[in-house]
């Protein structure tokens, strides 16, 4: 085991409704990634816990967001549901109690793991950017398109796209940093049939839930999705789906033009950590106790606005 690894077992959170590491005695680890903590059910299943912890600008925090996890979990299931006839899943409807035999294995995970098919993830990350922000923004500054995209002169921070763009990205390890790549790229990367049918099935996607979500009176900035391939070469949804980590959430009724709005997501995190000056390398400072409150508060918000209310009750 990594010393990293060791780290993240040891932790004392201080945050006792919060699981910044699983640690399971009924199946073997896999691996622990940014937020996920799999485990190997058999050679066709994995148990994907999802903890309380976050990531920003591709670094872990060392402070957990009590009921992330779970929020995480039950809004991606909502949204794979959602989804599935656009696209299939990895979700697999096996409960808990099935593969967990030690009960205090399935007390430690409940609400926040799921039973999934094991796919060959590909080697990039499927974002999808409907309004010009972050770093489509700053690259829109400098170059006058995202990713190789041209787009139209004279938009302004958080205009809305005439048209949702594909802007894939590398997918990075803890600690490392994502890079937005050109289409052209992602086809070297994928093969240029299994590329386009990732550009079409996300941009759908995005459609589909972007409509959706405004509703309910969320505006879908961007998100990401992660694909896999089943033994076919048939294209799988995996990992997560549509969730205040892999997207930026903006309530609708504060959106203008020309600045960045409020939103349901991780940017809450982000803002203050550029605040409070830190050089966005590791270590990642603590985040204060209010900052950590009040993130779980905007993720399960986007839970009841999304997902309602009866989801909401078993999370935070």
């Amino acid at each position: 085991m990594k010393p990293a690894e060791t780290s993240v077992l040891t932790r004392d959170t201080a945050m006792l409704d919060a699981l910044y590491a699983s640690s399971l005695n009924s199946l073997p680890l896999v691996k622990r990634g940014k937020v996920r903590d799999i485990y190997e059910v058999d050679d066709d299943h994995l148990l994907i816990v999802t903890t309380d912890r976050l990531s920003a600008f591709d670094v872990v925090l060392p402070t957990p967001i009590p009921g992330k996890g779970k929020v995480l979990n039950l809004l991606s299931n909502f949204w794979f549901r959602r989804l599935e006839p656009t696209v299939h899943n990895h979700l697999t409807g096996i409960p808990l109690e099935s593969v967990l035999k030690d009960p205090r294995d399935r007390e430690q995970v409940a609400s926040r793991a799921a039973v999934v098919r094991r796919y060959q993830p590909l080697p990039i990350e499927a974002i999808v950017r409907g309004y010009l922000l972050g770093s489509g923004w700053k690259e829109y500054r400098e170059s006058g398109g995202v990713c190789g995209i041209e787009l139209p002169p004279g938009l302004r921070e958080a205009d809305k796209l005439p048209e949702p763009i594909f802007t894939p990205s590398t997918k990075a390890e803890a600690g490392e940093h994502d890079e937005n790549i050109s289409f052209d790229l992602a086809e070297e990367l994928l093969g240029r049939k299994t590329a386009k049918r990732v550009r079409a099935v996300s941009v759908a996607l995005y459609k589909e839930a972007a409509d959706y979500a405004a509703t309910r009176g969320i505006l879908i900035a961007d998100t990401k999705f992660e694909f896999g391939v089943n033994g076919n070469g048939d294209l799988v949804l995996i990992d997560e789906a549509l969730t205040p980590d892999s997207s930026r959430f903006w309530p609708a009724d504060a959106w203008v033009p020309g600045r960045n709005p409020p939103s349901f997501d991780k940017q809450y995190v982000r803002d203050w950590l550029e605040g409070a000056g830190w050089n966005k390398q590791p270590p990642a400072p603590e985040l204060p106790p209010e900052i950590a409150a009040r993130t779980a508060e905007k993720y399960r918000e986007a839970l009841v606005r999304l997902a309602g209310e009866a989801d909401a009750k078993t999370t935070l």
